[in-house]
């Protein structure tokens, strides 16, 4: 069992390198956890971003096409209906709608949509109205269709609000996952403060109380011819050296004893 004892070095090595080891996991940890966070919420915010820009895109070719039918309106003779990319703003909607399927967003793309339906369905009027001679285009365009335009351009705001309100729920849990990850770096500094002053105590009491006390011991057996009576327990180095020095004092004191002998016996020849 002797033989499996810790150095001196060896305690030291390892006191070290255990705070060191709590150190660099907690580290590598809080590195790891603020990467996978800041991803998954990076890509949720640029997610936010393109919604934002769909939307602000929806509320654009609505409005260029609803002055478009004015505009045919109030020229009388214009008998066509505008062009208007249907595909596009469909394409749009559904984006928007499955970029999160269980949030407000979703329910508020529906709602965009069948206003959109609503909408579309009643500008396809447009032609009939005029070709006829007993219908007031104006009358037809502020009594029907703009009404309809109204009720699409108020669902467009509420899904751009809504996604405005998600980004800042997304920005907020950004900055809360920011904390979180600097937990396990906060906690590895505490871990390692503690771990020094265990390894500071545990020095004091194991090494640097045991040498002051050793020197102490040989200044009282230089200076006053006290025995070397120190011990303590112990299976490294330092208790090695310390029953070393109590060997070499016994041995010095028996020589001192020889000599002091020798000398009285030539005195009494």
């Amino acid at each position: 069992m002797r033989e499996m004892r810790l150095s001196l070095r060896a305690k030291l090595f390892l006191s070290l390198i255990s705070i060191a080891l709590v150190l660099l996991i907690s580290s590598i940890i809080s590195v790891l956890e603020y990467g996978r966070m800041s991803s998954y919420i990076s890509d949720m915010i640029a997610d936010n971003i393109e919604s934002i820009n769909a939307a602000q895109k929806l509320y654009d070719d609505a409005n260029s096409y609803n002055l478009a039918v004015l505009s045919v309106v109030g020229d009388e003779s214009s008998n066509k209906r505008p062009g208007f990319d249907e595909v596009a703003f469909k394409s749009r909607c559904d984006s928007l709608r499955s970029s999160a399927p269980n949030s407000k967003v979703a329910h508020l793309a529906d709602s965009v949509q069948y206003s959109y339906a609503a909408y579309m369905l009643t500008s396809f009027e447009l032609e009939d109205v005029l070709a006829s001679d007993f219908i007031d285009t104006r009358s037809w365009y502020f009594e029907r269709l703009q009404p309809r335009y109204n009720r699409l351009r108020h669902d467009i705001d509420a899904l751009s609000n809504a996604i405005y309100e998600e980004l800042a729920d997304n920005s907020e849990t950004f900055q809360g996952a920011f904390y979180r990850s600097i937990i396990p770096g906060i906690i590895a500094v505490g871990v390692g403060l503690l771990l020094v002053l265990m390894l500071l105590f545990f020095l004091e009491s194991n090494y640097s109380k045991p040498i002051y006390r050793m020197l102490s011991s040989l200044k009282n057996y230089r200076n006053y011819q006290r025995d070397y009576t120190y011990d303590f327990n112990g299976e490294d180095q330092l208790h090695d050296l310390n029953t070393e020095i109590k060997q070499l004092a016994e041995e010095n004191k028996l020589l001192k004893k020889r000599i002091s002998a020798m000398k009285k016996s030539e005195t009494a020849k």
